[in-house]
């Protein structure tokens, strides 16, 4: 069966309440570029949400580019990520030069989902990188 490497709606983190909710489960992976948070669901399928504020980058062009990179990365890698809502949130400005570094941080961050699969929603599970 061939995968299916899309980034349809349903894998899109979208709600403010359900963004909110991955923000009061308290697991957080950080690095120098991104921050990732995630709470496991029910769905049986990862959703992603990227934030990138002004603070970060004034210029458009550049935010979307960063969540275009991240973006990228988890469609080519959902299939290895279990079932959870993440949200990625850029915490330093990147170009094209870091391409390889961002996307070794978020792999590393995916691979590491599995420290908030066993937090419970009143601990927390922060670990820096």
């Amino acid at each position: 069966m061939k995968a299916h490497y899309g980034f349809s709606k349903r894998v899109h983190l979208r709600k403010t309440d359900d963004i909110s909710s991955v923000f009061d489960f308290r697991c957080r992976l950080s690095g120098p570029y991104l921050t990732v948070q995630a709470k496991p669901n029910s769905l049986g399928f990862p959703r992603l949400a990227v934030m990138v504020p002004r603070k970060v980058s004034r210029q458009a062009v550049a935010r979307n580019y960063m969540r275009r990179v991240v973006r990228e990365v988890f469609r080519h890698h959902q299939h290895e990520t279990g079932a959870f809502d993440i949200v990625v949130r850029v915490i330093r400005p990147f170009n094209r030069d870091h391409h390889v570094a961002i996307r070794e941080e978020l792999l590393t961050h995916l691979s590491g989902l599995t420290k908030c699969q066993k937090s419970s929603s009143g601990s927390s599970a922060r670990t820096n990188t």
